[in-house]
């Protein structure tokens, strides 16, 4: 939704209530504050109560009246907590917003099964009971939940096992739940997938590669995925991506698998994978991390430089391979 020229603020939320997940930090946290000045009333969720404080004192430096609601979205009987105690407070909820999740990078076999099963429980399951809980809280009044997946939802990529396995889940999830919607007057749910965007997100995340991960070009600020976001939530839509690159890599995905197979791990070792050696770890996957959650994270356009030549040969060899002949795994 679109703010106003002249300096005027938008206010199409006012009086709306609005439950955000992961309002802690990066896409979540930054929906909360775009939220926050459109005057809507919020519950903040995360796993981090003394960084969701934070959160509810900028909120309310933008006008807007907030809650804290600490939950592990992995855990349903939290969430339903939540729910309950910002429906408690209001009244009602008119929207969710569903951003919260964790991953691991590494190796399949090289992330501990603890640490995997636990990133797609938080990913997959923590999606399936917060939907469940907006669902309810829905029933009679309406409302409209927004999803955030991803562009891992719709490809693969090496390193990345934890996080593709839950946001493949995530987008069938989701599109089940359209559908069922439609015998739902009143009740919309959307989807939004960005591709890579600055947040906390790649340092938090656990690793097993003794490197930390990073954003893969083009990098989105978040405040780009949240206007996504709340238009999405005052103007449902069945998903909306974020990236513009997101559909020519879905597209190569889809049509030249032998070739994206092919160049897929070299790009993700030149612009998803960190230089810096750190010590294998969980990171926040099995608890939060608070000391490193923002808004932001450290990657504007300023470090992809490098990346670029690695980018434009391995584009020149998908070019090579499409326009040639293709092998027998294709």
């Amino acid at each position: 939704m679109k703010t106003p020229r002249h300096g005027r603020r938008s206010k199409a939320f006012t009086g709306k209530v609005v439950l955000v997940t992961g309002a802690s930090s990066g896409i979540g946290r930054a929906t909360a504050l775009r939220l926050a000045r459109q005057g809507a009333r919020l519950v903040l969720v995360s796993r981090s109560e003394d960084v969701l404080e934070q959160v509810r004192a900028e909120c309310a430096a933008a006008g807007a009246e907030a809650l804290v609601a600490a939950a592990d979205v992995g855990d349903a009987r939290s969430v339903e907590a939540a729910f309950r105690v910002g429906t408690a407070r209001f009244g009602r909820i008119d929207g969710v917003v569903h951003s919260a999740a964790v991953l691991a990078y590494g190796r399949f076999e090289d992330v501990p099964r603890d640490v995997f099963d636990a990133a797609l429980h938080t990913t997959l399951t923590g999606t399936a009971n917060v939907a469940r809980c907006a669902l309810t809280a829905f029933d009679g009044g309406g409302g409209s939940l927004v999803v955030l997946g991803s562009l891992l939802g719709k490809i693969s990529t090496p390193y990345m096992s934890s996080y593709v396995t839950a946001k493949w889940g995530v987008h069938g999830l989701v599109r089940t739940l359209q559908i069922e919607a439609r015998q739902t007057p009143g009740v919309d749910i959307s989807l939004v997938w960005p591709g890579g965007v600055d947040t906390p997100v790649y340092l938090q995340a656990g690793t097993y590669l003794r490197r930390h991960g990073r954003p893969p070009p083009p990098v989105d600020p978040p405040e780009k995925v949240a206007r996504v976001v709340v238009r999405a939530l005052a103007r449902p839509r069945r998903e909306s991506s974020v990236g513009v690159a997101n559909h020519l890599v879905v597209t190569g995905f889809q049509v030249f698998p032998g070739v994206f197979d092919r160049i897929v791990t070299p790009l993700m070792r030149a612009g998803g994978i960190g230089r810096h050696e750190v010590d294998d770890s969980p990171g926040n996957v099995l608890a939060p991390q608070r000391a490193g959650e923002a808004v932001h994270g450290r990657w504007g356009r300023h470090w992809l430089r490098p990346v670029a030549a690695v980018g434009a040969g391995a584009g020149a060899l998908a070019i090579r391979h499409a326009t040639g002949h293709t092998t027998g795994k294709d």
